[in-house]
């Protein structure tokens, strides 16, 4: 019932409008602005860096581990029993720490690809809202979040959204 109320309102909101002027509706990909805006690129480029530095330090350690492990396989039956045993614990050690580092690794990425996110989503906010107020919308909806079943080609903004966006933050800060 709230739902089918407030459609008629936007209805009537949008007809009064229509009747005093032209009335222009339209809609942002954000997903597609993270895709192909420079900053969307950057923040990707930036994270994949950080990921292939970690990756790189996880491989590291996969080889150390895989180089103790053979040597308990190639050897341990000449070790003594108590050598054996202190290989064996150093080698689950590792493996326990290996583990915890590309958990605690994820957590970090994830956090990061947040933040990073985040701070673009804001920028994005503020170029649409400002975009919207220059040209005189009347509505700019996130063609996912906001649920977009159909949309014309006419009223997808996007591309003029990115490049905004682009131009925005090609300018010098002050």
């Amino acid at each position: 019932m709230a739902l089918a109320g407030l459609g008629g309102a936007l209805l009537l909101l949008v007809s009064e409008a229509a009747a005093q002027s032209p009335v222009r509706i339209g809609y942002v990909d954000v997903q597609r602005v993270l895709a192909r805006s420079s900053a969307g690129v950057a923040a990707r480029e930036q994270i994949e860096r950080e990921k292939a530095l970690m990756q790189k330090e996880v491989d590291a350690k996969r080889a150390e581990l895989e180089k103790l492990r053979e040597e308990l396989d190639k050897k341990g039956m000449l070790l003594s029993a108590e050598t054996r045993r202190e290989k064996q614990e150093t080698l689950e050690r590792k493996v326990r720490d290996l583990r915890r580092l590309i958990d605690d690794y994820q957590k970090e990425l994830e956090k990061k690809e947040q933040g990073l996110l985040q701070k673009v989503l804001v920028e994005i906010s503020g170029v649409v809202e400002r975009y919207g107020k220059q040209r005189g919308y009347l509505l700019i909806a996130e063609k996912r979040g906001a649920g977009v079943l159909y949309g014309s080609p006419e009223a997808d903004i996007t591309d003029e959204i990115i490049k905004a966006y682009d131009q925005e933050a090609a300018r010098p800060k002050k």
